[in-house]
């Protein structure tokens, strides 16, 4: 009689095992598709950040651009203020000389 007592629990431990198996197996499988969305929504972030980066390179070179620009503009203005400056000095030594004349 030992032998039939012996195989009910066999077959009850295999039950068992077999539904602990079929648990893992749900939560590896919840896991996974967590873990998917979560990789699906990381790319997007992903893609977002990368097109923001390169927005802002694309800024950045722009207002470089107009730095540069506005640069080249200061440099030309100083030249001639210099010139201006230049031509009123000369203009002043010659009312100068009309005064002293």
């Amino acid at each position: 009689m030992a032998a039939p007592h012996q195989e009910i629990d066999a077959l009850a431990s295999l039950e068992d095992r077999i539904l602990k198996a079929v648990d893992l197996v749900g939560q590896l499988r919840a896991e996974k598709e967590a873990l998917r969305e979560e990789n699906e929504n990381l790319r997007g972030e992903n893609k977002a950040l990368h097109t923001s980066n390169e927005a802002a390179l694309q800024e950045a070179a722009e207002a470089r651009a107009q730095a540069d620009q506005l640069l080249g503009e200061r440099d030309g203005l100083r030249a001639e203020r210099k010139q201006v400056r230049g031509r009123i000095e000369k203009l002043l030594g010659q009312l100068d000389q009309l005064s002293a004349g």
